[in-house]
């Protein structure tokens, strides 16, 4: 192979050499206006060799023979330029040494012009030709939605690709309508994509538009009503995975519009880089991806609990693939059970603690399971807590939820208290710092409306909505995942986080793009709407009424400060372990919101 390369890089420098030897003789040929007088034909060819030699040396020190002609682009012609140029004063240094007769100099400059013009000349017609036989060869036709600017990276992004041939443009602007870019025309707006698609015979069309623009939106309405396949590039996340080299199709998060977070990736790198770091909950969807997210910081050692044996069995087959060089230790363990989860932290001196086991699900636990979210969400989280601070832990962080704010469920109010007890410690334990992160729905979680839905669309429907004013907060998966570590960083003890949610979104409207994406109509998979369940409210909030923020240096993260008394600890313990197996509901309720006093549980929720 090696060979191989080296003949062809051979081959294309002796054309590039070619090429400066033919533009040497038309330089003479056009100082003396298209005429060599006979007397110049020897000084021209007696100097070719030198020229030659001085353009040969230019182009080998710029590394132009490494060149592959059938990608050039405007790159490849700036280091083509400064190879002529080196190669045009090693030329002229050359010949004004050898001190050659009534030499003329003007030849000394037109020559790498020229050189330049022919050898630019070559690669262009040679990538010309080589598209040109990618586009006869075939490729499925796609349109591309997009203004002209967002149009062009997709163009480059589907240049010399044998599955897809670009046939068409739709803009949203129309000033734009008409033009042509690469030789692709703007056919009409986003509007006429079902017309554009059938005139240029595609079944597929590519959206060049940022995530949660409106143009992505009506894409998929106008998509799914025609029956176009919808695709879209992938993500600056997705761009190191093989399976990502190429457009793939629209997904939920495309439509709803996140922003990439950033990383303090040298700050995060030093709190973990050769540390033993804990994650609780570890087989659930923010624990897994969580410890997905630590392992690529450099920890000595991953140490996952999860209740779960299943989930913690995925999770250790996943990070030995992923990570062989990690140490990683997976338990099943339950955070109720206070003496394991100490022995297991005591054991491996863990630097940092991730808490994210709990019970989410709010109608679950609205109704038969009160005293089982007390014992996991409030219970679970205090064993988790004390246990890092007994270990010399230096941080415990808390996965809390927007459903701890003015608690109208059970669930909520658990995860509220959980907060609570965490800033009680914080005063107690001076050497770990204590923090919560507070955030909302995550898309694809576990237990979240987005498999549900999914479900209920391949089963043809009818996609339940609880009511059609009801909004949700929602992050995707790896973004919440990278800002509880930002804020774990960041954080000093006692602080809860509050992370930036973007603008709610109507569930109803997330059934509809789900049905869209599906590639049905809303006439196909109906909605329908089922009331609001017992502990439900119709919007999150994410910071109680008595509260304030403040900012922090990262932009999607600020602090909330809140005010009031803190719990006993000891008191909560002993009434919880005094309740017994079935505490009667209202007596539980009432005790919560002697503890909780944003808590207003729903008068349907409260039952004898």
């Amino acid at each position: 192979m090696r060979r191989l390369l080296s003949r062809d890089a051979l081959s294309l420098l002796a054309a590039d050499l070619a090429l400066g030897f033919a533009a040497w003789w038309a330089a003479f040929w056009l100082r003396f206006n298209f005429e060599i007088p006979p007397e110049f034909l020897a000084l021209a060819a007696r100097s070719s060799g030198w020229s030659l030699l001085g353009l040969a040396a230019g182009l080998v020190l710029r590394r132009v023979d490494r060149q592959v002609w059938t990608y050039t682009g405007l790159p490849e012609l700036r280091q083509l330029a400064g190879g002529v140029f080196l190669g045009g004063v090693f030329t002229a240094v050359i010949v004004l040494m050898l001190r050659l007769p009534d030499f003329p100099r003007s030849v000394l400059l037109l020559q790498p012009i020229l050189a330049f013009l022919a050898m630019g000349a070559a690669r262009a017609a040679w990538r010309t030709l080589a598209e040109r036989r990618t586009e006869l060869r075939g490729g499925a036709p796609v349109v591309i939605v997009g203004r002209l600017d967002e149009a062009a990276g997709a163009l480059r992004a589907l240049k010399g690709s044998q599955r897809w041939r670009p046939v068409g443009i739709l803009s949203p602007v129309a000033s734009e309508r008409g033009r042509t870019l690469q030789h692709v025309r703007v056919l009409g707006a986003v509007d006429d994509l079902a017309r554009a698609c059938e005139a240029a015979d595609a079944r597929a069309a590519l959206v060049a538009s940022p995530p949660g623009s409106a143009e992505r939106r009506r894409a998929l309405l106008l998509a799914a009503q025609a029956h176009i396949s919808l695709l879209t590039l992938p993500r600056p996340d997705e761009w190191l995975k093989a399976e990502s080299a190429g457009p793939r199709k629209i997904e939920l998060e495309d439509l709803l519009g996140r922003d990439p977070v950033a990383l303090d990736v040298a700050g995060l790198s030093g709190l973990f880089s050769g540390q033993v770091v804990a994650v609780t909950g570890a087989g659930g969807s923010i624990g897994s991806e969580l410890c997905r997210q630590i392992a690529r910081f450099g920890v000595v050692r991953l140490v996952c609990i999860d209740v779960s044996e299943y989930a913690i069995y995925q999770l250790e087959q996943e990070l030995r693939r992923s990570h062989p060089q990690m140490q990683g230790a997976y338990y099943t363990a339950n955070v109720r059970e206070f003496e394991r989860v100490h022995a297991i932290l005591a054991k491996h001196q863990p630097a940092v603690v991730f808490h994210a086991a709990a019970y989410k699900h709010v109608p679950l636990m609205e109704e038969l399971n009160e005293i089982e979210a007390l014992r996991t969400n409030v219970l679970g989280t205090l064993n988790a807590a004390r246990a890092a601070a007994a270990c010399g832990a230096k941080r415990f962080v808390l996965i809390s939820t927007d459903k701890a704010v003015n608690p109208t469920n059970v669930m909520g109010a658990s995860k509220r208290l959980a907060e609570l007890l965490v800033q009680a410690l914080a005063a107690r334990e001076p050497r770990t710092q204590f923090v919560a992160v507070r955030f909302g729905n995550v898309l694809g979680s576990s237990g979240s409306v987005v498999p549900l839905f999914t479900q209920q669309i391949g089963h043809g429907g009818p996609v339940t909505v609880t009511h059609p004013d009801i909004v949700r907060y929602f992050m995707t998966i790896p973004e919440a995942a990278q800002l509880v570590l930002q804020a774990g960083l960041m954080g000093r003890s006692g602080q809860i986080f509050v992370l930036d949610m973007g603008e709610p979104v109507k569930i109803v409207e997330l059934a509809r793009m789900l049905i869209r994406l599906s590639g049905k109509t809303e006439e196909e998979v109906p909605i329908t709407y089922t009331g609001l369940r017992p502990g439900e409210k119709l919007y999150e909030e994410l910071l109680a009424d008595d509260e304030t923020t403040e900012p922090t240096p990262h932009a999607k993260l600020r602090i909330a400060k809140t005010a009031g008394p803190l719990p006993d600890v000891e008191a909560v313990v002993r009434w919880i372990a005094e309740a017994g197996a079935q505490p009667a509901p209202a007596v539980l309720r009432q005790w919560l919101r002697e503890r909780v006093p944003e808590y207003q549980p729903r008068e349907d929720a409260v039952r004898p």
